[in-house]
């Protein structure tokens, strides 16, 4: 009788549920994946960072303590530097003109045209290809003597383009370290290839974010003596601004580990002028044998993609705290 009423008096909330089957058949289905995400993903994460600061740089297994010297080697690379200042141009104009062009695509399927769904395929279709057909295609179509110069040489135009195997860079002028920054004229045809193949996802995220806007709000904004331009800017691009933070997250991170574009249009490139530290990192990890300035670039790659990923996630659980 005592136990009885002592259990009573303790709260609802604090009293234990017995350990049910229906309490862990969630569980234990979920175990494997979990098991298999730490061992494959954060397991071999900390492998390779404990890699990257040893002195296995042969055939031979080398585990003997190296500090951060593989990083410091790297940055002192010519080739590194370029891969960094390559990574920061394409990154920048990959973006831009995705999601420039991913609107104004989508702006234009969402007249309620009747040729839209026809529209809206042949602007999606890219997506459906790989880096690689990309790759191989758009080679074909810059290459200094086949797709696009015939054009121009039918033309008329005698300077014909050399496109990605052009070193030069522009501006000229600004030196830092051991490379020229600038736009390498090698790098827009890499570019072109990307933008053509990643765009029509813009327009997919962008479209679904028009439709998602309210008629009441452009309503009220045409009852106020807006035009349609002031509407679009005042009323429909504001709310858009989820869809262009989720999109620039995403295309970042293609950006950030782009590699079997690169790898099938132009490799390292002249002068290392399309060159990309993830194809840097092949090399030096399964053609050199370099393991340890492998992981290092490895790495590095992860660190900056993580410079997108980790604030959007803070603020998107921020988000889900408040609400």
């Amino acid at each position: 009788m005592d136990s009885l009423q002592r259990m009573d008096a303790v709260p609802q909330g604090r009293r234990r549920r017995p350990w049910t089957w229906e309490r862990a058949y969630p569980i234990l289905t979920l175990l494997p994946s979990i098991i298999a995400i730490a061992i494959f993903v954060y397991g071999f994460i900390f492998w390779t960072g404990y890699i990257s600061l040893t002195k296995w740089n042969t055939l031979t297994v080398n585990l003997a303590w190296n500090g951060l010297r593989n990083y410091a080697l790297l940055f002192q690379q010519f080739r590194f530097q370029a891969d960094l200042r390559n990574l920061l141009v394409f990154t920048i104009l990959f973006i831009l003109c995705c999601l420039v062009i991913g609107l104004l695509l989508a702006v234009m399927v969402d007249q309620k045209l009747r040729t839209e769904a026809l529209f809206r395929n042949i602007f999606i279709f890219p997506m459906a290809l790989s880096f690689i057909v990309t790759g191989v295609v758009w080679q074909w179509l810059f290459a200094p003597n086949s797709g696009v110069n015939l054009i121009l040489k039918a033309l008329g135009v005698k300077h014909l383009p050399q496109w990605y195997v052009d070193p030069t860079i522009v501006p000229p002028g600004w030196h830092v370290g051991q490379i020229q920054l600038g736009l390498p004229i090698a790098l827009i045809a890499v570019v072109v290839a990307a933008v053509w193949q990643m765009s029509g996802f813009a327009m997919a995220l962008y479209l679904a974010g028009l439709r998602a806007i309210p008629e009441e709000l452009k309503e009220a904004a045409a009852v106020d003596g807006a035009n349609a331009w002031q509407t679009f800017w005042k009323v429909t691009f504001p709310q858009l601004h989820p869809i262009t933070v989720t999109t620039t997250i995403i295309l970042a991170h293609i950006s950030m580990k782009i590699f079997d574009l690169i790898y099938a249009m132009t490799g390292p490139g002249p002068m290392f002028a399309t060159d990309m530290p993830s194809l840097n990192m092949f090399n030096t990890t399964f053609q050199g044998n370099h393991y340890a300035q492998g992981a290092a670039i490895a790495i590095i790659m992860l660190l900056l993609i993580a410079v997108f990923i980790v604030p959007y996630l803070v603020s998107a659980f921020r988000q889900e705290g408040r609400s």
